[in-house]
C-alpha cells in the first residue's frame, strides 16, 4: 500500500508543499534524514512551489533526483494534479493528461507511484474523471490513484465508475480539524478499506509553539498530555492523528531536522482512549454526549 498506514500501524510521510525550486540543499538533507528514519513515502503536487510558482516543488524533486538519486531508492512518490490556476479546478480529460505529462517531465520520471486528483472539479462528471484516471493507469503513467479533499459523497460518486481501486484519500485532519471524524469521511475509508493521509497534521503550525487563539484549548490539552508522556506538543498531535482506527498517515512538511525528529516520537507515543477523546472534546469545546 505504498507504505501508507494500515489500521493499527504507525507511519509518517514527508511532503513538499512548503518548498520552492531553489531549496535543493535543504530538500536533500531532509530527505536523507527522512529515509534514514524509515520514512519512504514522498508527497508533492504540481501546484506546490512557494515563491518559485506552479511546478516549483516538482522541479525541485527532479533536480534532487539528478544530484542525489539514492534518496529515492525504495521510496514511493506521489503527486497531485487538477488545480488549474485561474479555473480554479479542472479534471477534464485533456487537462489531466497534459498536467500529468508536465508533472512527469518536471519530476524526471516516466511514471509516479501514486497520482491524486488534488481537489474535486464540480464541473466534471465523475464517470468521465474515472475513465481518465483508469486510462492514466493503463498508459503506465501512474501505478495507483488517490483523491484529495473530497466529501464522502464525492468519493463514492467517483469510485462507483472506476475500475482502478482507490488507494488513498488525503484529507485535512488534525487536533484542530476533527471534521473527518463526524462527516462520514473516516467512516467511508474504513468501510472501503481505503487508506487515509492527513495534510497539515499540525494545522499549519496553528497548534504549534505559538498556537492561534482559537486553538488555545487544544494546545493546552496537548501540552497536558505531552507532559505525561515526556514528549512535545507536536508529537502528541501527530499521535492523535495516527491512532484513529482507519490507520492515518500524517504528512510532515517541516524543514527543521529537530522538529522532524521530535515529530517522529509520535510513532512510540500511545495515547489512552481518554486522552484521545480529551483532544477531540478540547477542539469541540464540549464533552462528548
Amino acid at each position: 500500500m505504498l507504505n501508507l498506514a494500515r489500521p493499527g500501524e504507525r507511519r509518517i510521510a514527508y511532503g513538499f508543499w512548503r518548498y520552492s525550486a531553489e531549496d535543493i540543499d535543504t530538500a536533500i538533507s531532509m530527505l536523507e534524514l527522512a529515509r534514514a528514519s524509515g520514512v519512504d513515502h514522498i508527497d508533492t503536487a504540481d501546484v506546490y512551489g512557494e515563491a518559485s510558482g506552479f511546478g516549483g516543488a516538482e522541479r525541485l524533486l527532479g533536480a534532487v533526483r539528478k544530484r542525489a538519486p539514492s534518496v529515492f531508492r525504495g521510496a514511493y512518490l506521489a503527486t497531485k494534479v487538477g488545480i488549474e490556476p485561474g479555473a480554479p479546478y479542472n479534471s477534464s480529460r485533456a487537462y489531466l493528461h497534459a498536467a500529468v505529462d508536465a508533472s512527469l517531465a518536471r519530476l524526471g520520471v516516466e511514471r509516479v507511484d501514486l497520482l491524486y486528483i488534488h481537489r474535486p472539479d464540480l464541473m466534471a462528471h465523475p464517470a468521465d474523471v474515472a475513465e481518465t484516471l483508469d486510462g492514466l493507469v493503463a498508459a503506465g503513467k501512474t501505478a495507483h490513484i488517490g483523491l484529495s479533499n473530497c466529501t464522502a459523497a464525492q468519493v463514492e460518486a467517483l469510485t462507483r465508475h472506476m475500475k482502478t481501486p482507490l488507494l488513498v484519500h488525503q484529507i485535512e485532519f488534525s487536533a484542530a480539524c476533527v471534521a473527518p471524524l463526524f462527516d462520514g469521511t473516516a467512516d467511508l475509508a474504513m468501510r472501503e478499506k481505503c487508506a487515509l493521509a492527513a495534510w497539515s497534521p499540525l494545522a499549519g503550525g496553528r497548534i504549534g509553539d505559538n498556537a492561534a487563539p482559537e486553538f488555545a484549548a487544544v494546545a493546552a490539552k496537548l501540552d497536558e498530555i505531552a507532559q505525561r508522556h515526556g514528549v512535545s506538543r507536536s508529537a502528541v498531535a501527530i499521535a492523535f492523528v495516527q491512532q484513529h482506527p482507519a490507520g492515518v498517515t500524517p504528512i510532515l512538511g517541516t524543514k527543521s531536522p529537530e522538529r522532524f525528529r521530535e515529530c517522529l516520537k509520535a510513532n512510540a507515543t500511545t495515547l489512552s482512549r481518554r486522552e484521545w477523546y480529551d483532544i477531540v472534546e478540547a477542539r469541540l469545546g464540549a464533552r462528548m454526549p
